[in-house]
């Protein structure tokens, strides 16, 4: 049974879909009244015209398409990007453009994948001293490249 969510879609555009039956990540797509060109290096905030009521112990994630990152630069500055369950307000979509081009944004373009996750809240035990592992303090590419 899958998780049940109410959503208002404010959009012409259809809802968060999968592209796969194994996809991870939803499509989201923009909703824009005229083109929006983002310029090299520029960041822009692309609206939705979605608004969600996840579940207490929800989060939705926002990360980038791979095809948009790769073949054209477009990423999210602040992937994995979170809407707590708490939020109201409509999804928006932080964009930079890393290339050396404009990209234009037209309405309905897939934008961005939206994952639903649950997780923990947790509450801190202060204490002097942790527990040893393997790894202990190795980090950074502490385990290699192969």
């Amino acid at each position: 049974m899958s998780l049940q969510i109410k959503i208002i879609n404010l959009s012409n555009n259809q809802l968060p879909n999968y592209a796969t039956k194994g996809a991870a990540g939803m499509d989201i797509r923009a909703f824009v009244e005229n083109e929006i060109i983002i310029r090299p290096l520029e960041r822009i905030l692309i609206p939705t015209g979605l608004f969600i009521e996840l579940p207490a112990g929800y989060e939705a994630q926002l990360r980038p398409r791979s095809g948009l990152a790769i073949n054209f630069g477009i990423t999210l500055p602040n992937a994995p990007a979170t809407i707590d369950c708490d939020y109201r307000g409509e999804i928006k979509v932080a964009l930079i453009n890393l290339s050396t081009e404009n990209f234009v944004i037209k309405n309905g373009d897939r934008i961005a994948q939206m994952i639903i996750a649950s997780y923990a809240s947790v509450e801190w035990n202060l204490t002097d001293s942790i527990d040893k592992s393997d790894r202990d303090q190795g980090g950074f590419g502490s385990t290699g490249m192969q």
